[in-house]
């Protein structure tokens, strides 16, 4: 499993990945929210469950760890 933030709910340790997603080819991609699960094909799953509300053409997920800031405060 890559390095996802890790955090307890529920006395389980599991994940949390951002969640980005398009309408169209020529649309940048939209962060739509998160989901936290132990590994990433559970996420990748709810995904696509849970921001089912839109036409997505393109969804990812990316794990919360691996998001890097390019200018900091």
């Amino acid at each position: 499993m890559s390095g996802a933030e890790r955090r307890s709910v529920a006395g389980r340790t599991e994940s949390v990945w951002e969640v980005f997603a398009r309408k169209a080819y020529d649309e940048p991609l939209h962060h739509v929210g998160t989901v936290t699960e132990d590994d990433e094909d559970l996420a990748l799953v709810s995904a696509r469950s849970i921001y089912d509300e839109q036409p997505w053409v393109h969804m990812i997920i990316v794990p919360r760890s691996s998001i890097r800031e390019a200018i900091r405060p």
